[in-house]
């Protein structure tokens, strides 16, 4: 094996490794030689490095080879394979934390993966079995459209969780997050539907396979995150608000500092009315009602309401000072998720006729009367969506500002850094993530070659927390 090349993952057909300035996949038979694909010596190099070769290598098969000492890491805020972007030089307990953290198995963290998927599957079958028992007050989620709907976007959106984490690598990361924002938030809305008054009492099984459904879901995300390492590694990045933004770069403070903002209004203008009701009788006369302030309820479902706009603030100001911010993005995206399917069943509700029993008229002193009833939304409706607007989009600025590709060689000329020049089977440039050339690399195994096909198993998350790695900071990007 050439010095400049360190393998830290072997298995049956291909190892994983790191050559100079570079994470490197070889045939496992000829390490000597140049790489089969090859990614930035970065966090997110490294993760999508093991992606890769989680994909293309059978897990069991997968076994760590023992590396030499590594120099003292600087630059990272968080353990590589991580995610954590390299923003300044750590501190010496900072790395002796990073170093004494034990390194991620794979196969136990793609059996976490698809257990979390499992635990998610579960919850999206109770949700949707609860949409059709009484939820509550006598009816049916399903039976009501403004009702229905919401519920259906927060299925769809631990549905989509759910295919993230199935993806694993980088992926895996968002899809835990975008769960677990759209978890928080749901829970207030949840609490705020089993505390509202019924005429008899009691409330309907479909209230109970609901929130059985949500606690599912909730704990599969929460698993995924676990095995992905995804919340050791944000909340590292984590050092408060006034220090965290005091850091950033000045083009990154101002859209930050306007996500929280933009959060903040958002739950405040959740709070006050939305439904506006003008009835208006034959004689001329006209008034003017209002309904849906959250503070007009009974106590326990303004607690729940209350929790909603909590969690929404909460989570978006961890997600703004999460690091990589395109994971943030994920997590507040979650947690928009829920607010957005509040304000499309309110635009559903007013589309719908309105009952003048619902102001304590009999059908029968409406029709006498020449009542007519025209339902629109307040003024405070289409502040919230300004904010809730602003607020995710934000969250693609998050994206699309630090989660580009690399897709371009880090040195002219197409050479590897360190000297280390590859041959015909790469090309001048940094291979995207779960990419080879065509007609070589990993395109065709060698003969008598045993290896799994590409996709015959799944990726595990982000691989192991402790890769070899050289003491040189890079800035992190996404490759996905």
């Amino acid at each position: 094996m050439p010095d400049n090349v360190a393998i830290s993952y072997r298995g049956a057909t291909y190892a994983l490794g790191q050559g100079p300035q570079f994470y490197g996949i070889w045939y496992a038979t000829a390490v000597g030689s140049q790489p089969l694909e090859w990614w930035p010596l970065t966090p997110e190099g490294w993760t999508a490095a093991w992606s890769r070769f989680a994909s293309v290598e059978n897990p069991g098969t997968i076994r760590p080879v023992a590396a030499p000492p590594v120099a003292p890491m600087t630059g990272p805020t968080g353990p590589v394979g991580s995610g954590v972007g390299y923003v300044g030089a750590a501190t010496a307990s900072q790395q002796a934390a990073w170093r004494s953290q034990p390194a991620a198995d794979p196969v136990t963290v793609t059996r976490s993966a698809r257990a979390a998927v499992a635990l998610i599957g579960l919850g999206l079958v109770l949700g949707i079995v609860g949409l059709f028992p009484v939820y509550t007050d006598g009816v049916s989620i399903a039976s009501q459209a403004f009702n229905l709907v919401p519920h259906v976007i927060y299925l769809a959106a631990w549905a989509l969780s759910a295919a993230l984490i199935l993806l694993g690598g980088v992926r895996l990361g968002a899809g835990a997050l975008l769960g677990l924002g759209t978890s928080a938030v749901t829970l207030g809305l949840f609490i705020a539907d089993a505390a509202m008054p019924t005429a008899d009492g009691a409330h309907g099984s479909g209230l109970v396979l609901s929130l059985l459904g949500w606690a599912s879901c909730t704990a599969g995300v929460a698993l995924a995150a676990a095995s992905g390492r995804v919340l050791r590694s944000g909340l590292t990045a984590t050092r408060g608000l006034a220090g965290r933004l005091g850091s950033e770069s000045s083009h990154d403070i101002v859209p930050l500092v306007t996500l929280i903002l933009a959060a903040l209004g958002a739950a405040i203008a959740f709070a006050p009315s939305w439904d506006s009701f003008t009835l208006r009788t034959a004689s001329g006369a006209s008034q003017v009602l209002t309904a849906g302030n959250a503070f007009a309820n009974p106590g326990a479902v303004i607690a729940g309401d209350l929790l909603v706009m909590i969690a929404l603030v909460a989570v978006v100001v961890v997600a703004a000072l999460w690091r990589p911010l395109r994971l943030g993005a994920a997590l507040a995206l979650g947690a928009a998720i829920p607010m957005v399917a509040q304000a499309i069943s309110a635009i559903v509700e007013i589309s719908e006729p309105t009952s003048p029993l619902q102001f304590g008229i009999s059908p029968g002193d409406a029709s006498r009367l020449g009542l007519t009833i025209h339902a629109g939304l307040t003024a405070m409706f289409w502040v919230f969506c300004a904010f809730l607007g602003t607020l995710i989009l934000l969250c693609a600025w998050m994206v699309l500002a630090h989660g580009q590709a690399v897709d371009s060689p880090a040195v002219p000329g197409g050479h590897l850094p360190g000297g280390y020049h590859p041959g015909a089977n790469l090309p001048g440039a940094y291979q995207p993530a779960g990419r080879a050339p065509a007609g070589s690399a990993m395109d065709s195994a060698p003969a008598g070659s045993a290896g799994p096909a590409d996709g015959e198993s799944p990726g595990a998350a982000d691989g192991p927390a402790n890769p070899p790695m050289s003491g040189t900071a890079a800035v992190s990007r996404d490759l996905d």
